[in-house]
């Protein structure tokens, strides 16, 4: 008699498991008796923000509901998303077409909340005297072959180069290449790359001929030790800050960031709360790491999207190199890569 109940007992589980999959909900391990976990992965430089608001959360709700973030890279935490392994993931960039067309396949849908904005950061060692470089001179130290290895060859001082990026599942590695160098992922592969934004500061810190490039937080964080270098995108030498983004002068390296929920996962109470919560507090938590809030209609408008659950993606998939702010708060949600 036992043995059938086991039995019985181990089918309704089966069974249980195979409708949150066939949901689209992430059918992810939880331990009896033990708090609900949400997992979050991804971006490096999303990272700050989900960290600073998952600590606050779990404060709130006093441990009921666990908070589990990761920073493993853009393409790594939505490949992770896009096969149900996770119920979140951090994003310096848009969704890709292939990462749409994975998730459909899968049966997962999204709801995509830009966070803040961003102002990637190119810096030096603080002892180096360069002023500025242009987006051309960019080019010419990060484009694929690029023979550039010191910096009397763009302007600078005579000074040997030692340059460090994000690795290849970075969204910020994507962005800042079709930013550069006119196609994402087209950049010299000799230099040190870490998906760990920190490991990059560490480089350039501790190194005279540094030069490196990662989200404006970072830079945030450890100006002292570091130099922020004005980017001239065609206008003029303009310093990456806060007040900068907003105004849309820093350009093309200013870009929004996101997080992807899972549609079903929304479902899920504790996931809703969290998403609530996340909202509720991103202007502040942004600022307070470094990063730009959005308005606060935008914000609204994005706890709507969260409560109703509307799915889609308002860049069908391509990247927006030089966005601004305004130009984001009018794009459409669209649940099909632009051209299909």
């Amino acid at each position: 008699m036992n043995t059938q109940i086991f039995k019985a007992l181990g089918r309704a589980a089966a069974a249980s498991a195979a409708a949150l999959a066939l949901a689209g909900a992430p059918a992810l391990a939880q331990q009896a008796n033990t708090p609900f976990t949400i997992q979050v992965d991804g971006s490096s430089t999303v990272f700050p923000i989900s960290e600073a608001v998952a600590e606050g959360f779990q404060q709130q709700t006093q441990g009921r509901i666990r908070v589990a973030v990761g920073e493993s890279g853009s393409s790594a935490g939505l490949r992770k998303f896009c096969r149900n392994e996770i119920h979140i993931a951090n994003s310096s960039r848009p969704i890709r077409s292939s990462e749409m067309a994975a998730c459909a396949a899968a049966g997962v849908q999204y709801v995509e909340i830009p966070v803040a904005f961003d102002g990637l950061t190119v810096v030096v060692h603080p002892s180096n005297p360069i002023r500025s470089l242009t987006v051309a001179q960019l080019r010419q130290i990060w484009e694929p072959g690029s023979r550039v290895n010191n910096f009397n060859q763009v302007g600078g001082p005579n000074l040997a180069m030692q340059l460090y990026g994000p690795g290849s599942a970075s969204g910020t590695f994507d962005y800042f290449t079709e930013a550069v160098n006119g196609t994402a992922r087209a950049s010299r592969t000799d230099y040190t790359p870490s998906e760990d934004d920190n490991v990059l500061v560490q480089g350039v810190a501790n190194n005279a001929g540094g030069l490196g490039y990662f989200g404006l937080a970072y830079y945030e964080e450890n100006a002292s030790r570091l130099k922020a270098v004005p980017i001239d995108g065609g206008n003029g030498p303009v310093a990456p800050s806060v007040a900068n983004v907003v105004n849309g002068s820093y350009q093309p390296l200013s870009r929004p960031i996101f997080v992807y929920v899972n549609a079903a996962a929304l479902r899920r109470p504790q996931v809703q709360q969290f998403m609530q919560y996340y909202i509720n507090n991103a202007a502040a938590v942004s600022q307070r790491v470094g990063y730009v809030p959005l308005p606060a209609t935008a914000y609204q408008a994005y706890l709507q999207r969260v409560q109703r659950r509307q799915v889609g993606t308002a860049f069908g998939g391509r990247q927006a190199i030089g966005i601004t702010i305004e130009e984001l708060l009018q794009r459409r949600l669209v649940a099909t890569p632009v051209g299909d």
